[in-house]
């Protein structure tokens, strides 16, 4: 059983967040708050969402798992604006899912949650992360968007670095460490990634104080950061593009 009314801009950012890998997830709703795990099809890019109940407008909520189509949420929050309340509420075997937004009411049926089976994130220690404004890094992977799909980034004890080499073009984005909030690098190192991905993901974090950017030669992307007013987490996996001899 759950009822839960929420902030429309809360719903929409895990909403957005959760869109950038798939269309439907698994919500896992206990006493303490919500959780998510999803990863796309060609399990290129996870996402592990976490939203404490404290932030939400009311909780009363029973252990229950709830399968979604992402769609059918944004279509709803589409129906209200900053500041409005949503209203939901399930009872587990009875039937549809029941949401709330000023006038409207609107009842989807779930998913069958037990065919949406979150993945188990890597455990990884990465070798070099860095910390940095979320502006900041949202605005050099949109530069690097202008030349091509491919970012590459790269990293020493002074240097953080993001740079694209198209066919004639090339784009590159150089913080030094002074830039950064924090930089930790064992030894130099350099990886490439899918800006299909990133881009999207940018228009979440891109207004955020800091993103924490983790990776190694060649090891995935891991990137953590916070909701505004410490609402939720997210931790972000991207595989690497590995080019082949």
């Amino acid at each position: 059983m759950l009822n839960i009314t929420t902030r429309q801009e809360l719903l929409s950012r895990i909403v957005d967040t959760l869109g950038i890998v798939v269309e439907d997830a698994r919500f896992d709703f206990d006493e303490n708050g919500l959780s998510v795990r999803v990863v796309d099809p060609s399990h290129v890019a996870m996402v592990k969402l976490d939203v404490d109940s404290a932030v939400f407008d009311s909780w009363e909520v029973e252990e229950t798992k709830i399968g979604l189509e992402l769609k059918k949420l944004k279509e709803t929050l589409g129906l209200g604006s900053a500041g409005d309340l949503l209203t939901m509420e399930y009872k587990p075997g009875v039937g549809d899912f029941h949401m709330n937004m000023r006038k409207a009411k609107r009842d989807v049926r779930p998913l069958d949650s037990s065919t949406i089976n979150p993945p188990n994130l890597p455990d990884l220690t990465m070798p070099c992360s860095v910390t940095i404004g979320g502006a900041q890094f949202a605005e050099a992977l949109r530069a690097a968007q202008l030349v091509g799909d491919l970012v590459t980034l790269s990293i020493d004890q002074d240097r953080f670095i993001v740079n694209v080499k198209g066919n004639a073009d090339s784009v590159t984005v150089p913080f030094d460490k002074e830039e950064l909030q924090d930089l930790k690098c064992e030894s130099p190192a350099l990886s490439q990634y899918s800006l299909t991905y990133l881009v999207p993901l940018s228009k979440i974090f891109g207004s955020l104080e800091s993103v924490t950017v983790s990776f190694g030669e060649n090891f995935p992307l891991s990137m953590d950061f916070e909701f505004p007013n410490d609402e939720g987490t997210v931790k972000y996996f991207l595989a690497p593009r590995v080019e082949s001899d």
